[in-house]
């Protein structure tokens, strides 16, 4: 029987690490390779649609998962103007008998998947190891002292494979920041207390809380606008500018009792890349935030990457040489790109339509409430309903 073909991974991230466990189910050898010394939580909550949250079963990752997830039952879109509730979508309609829509805290994710990586036979995930040295050639492509059929590109926005195939395409600062903060469940006053997700759209800012970690934690975003201060993802705590943006004259009491509740915030300003964004060059391909960074407004980060992940495992799964490898590599690209392009627009028009203010905050209001809450969620199906 022939040795499976191999395909090197650069980034043990979501995209990453779903990425090897795809191809390794498709039969291929997978080197994943990761720069940081050990695999570390970066960031806090998640939320994985069905359409994410169904590639993650086709892959077994249930039992993993199922202690840890938040299936929320509805999203509060509430406003800064009145502090009160505008519309209540059924979001458990969204979640299909087949895949449920979860909040869950982002170490748990990695760490059921870096779980099912370390006990597969045909992953060698070695951490300390950034890829360095890349020559492609027709037939193969050598990656320091490897050579496989195929390079995978997952490391992020600031993505070294990326820079060396497009060395013209960065990322974007979009002028806004993410701060981002959790805090255990029991600190809120129960009326405060979340059970599903909370929206509050607000003058130029908008906050996103939600219950993880099966309830026990609560994941709290503010968006705001701000300024650049390093280059990077996240930088240190400087929450005055975040109480400033929040204060009593803008923002309802019960909001601001949340933001309270945070001792520590991370500092993370979003980037973008352009839409559609970049996908592949002979035998090189780039998947999530290397290819496509976007802002979160659509709660499709995580999902679009997996998304991305099980895509590429199909379409080299179909391949029946290395020869077939860069065809296969466009295909995955053309598949990918109009979709990921309307998500990015799409995330975009919903953080404008979040941070509008008088008196077109009055009219968006009036909106969804002549849609009504079966109306505006189906708005959002095109995204769940996505299958393999």
């Amino acid at each position: 029987m022939p040795s499976p073909r191999t395909i090197v991974i650069a980034g043990a991230g979501i995209g990453g690490l779903t990425a090897a466990l795809a191809l390794a189910a498709k039969g291929f050898r997978v080197i994943l390779r990761e720069k940081a010394e050990r695999l570390e939580e970066v960031g806090a909550g998640l939320q994985l649609s069905p359409n994410a949250s169904r590639i993650l079963l086709d892959l077994g990752l249930q039992p993993q998962l199922a202690g840890a997830v938040v299936c929320p039952e509805t999203v509060s879109i509430r406003t800064a103007r009145s502090g009160g509730e505008v519309m209540r979508l059924p979001l458990a309609a969204s979640a299909h008998a087949d895949a449920p829509y979860w909040l869950v805290h982002r170490a748990d994710l990695q760490g059921a998947l870096l779980a099912a990586v370390q006990s597969h036979p045909n992953i060698d995930l070695r951490l300390a190891s950034p890829v360095q040295a890349i020559e492609a050639a027709a037939d193969a492509i050598r990656i320091d002292d490897l050579e496989a059929a195929a390079l995978i590109g997952a490391d992020g926005a600031w993505s070294a494979v990326r820079g060396k195939f497009f060395p013209g395409v960065q990322p974007q600062f979009s002028g806004l920041i993410a701060w981002r903060g959790t805090c255990n469940a029991a600190a809120l006053p129960s009326d405060l207390r979340p059970s599903g997700v909370q929206l509050w759209m607000g003058p130029r800012a908008h906050l996103v809380i939600y219950p993880m970690s099966a309830g026990q934690r609560i994941n709290l975003v503010a968006i705001v606008p701000g300024a650049l201060l390093a280059p990077g993802w996240s930088t240190p705590d400087g929450s005055d500018d975040l109480n400033a943006h929040f204060s009593k004259a803008r923002w309802p009491a019960n909001a601001r009792a949340m933001i309270a509740t945070i001792d520590h915030w991370g500092r993370w300003p979003l980037y973008t890349m352009p839409d559609g964004g970049v996908w592949h060059s002979g035998r090189v391909a780039l998947l999530g935030d290397a290819a496509h960074a976007m802002v979160p407004f659509a709660a499709q980060g995580a999902g679009m990457a997996i998304e991305d992940a099980a895509v590429l495992a199909k379409c080299l799964g179909e391949t029946r040489n290395d020869g077939d490898i860069p065809a296969a590599l466009a295909r995955y690209a053309a598949q990918r790109e109009p979709r990921v392009t309307r998500v990015q627009r799409t995330a975009r028009q919903q953080g404008q339509i979040y941070h509008l203010q008088e008196p077109m905050a009055f009219a968006r209001d009036t909106v969804m409430r002549l849609l009504g809450p079966k109306r505006l969620q189906a708005r959002q199906d095109w995204i769940y309903n996505w299958r393999l």
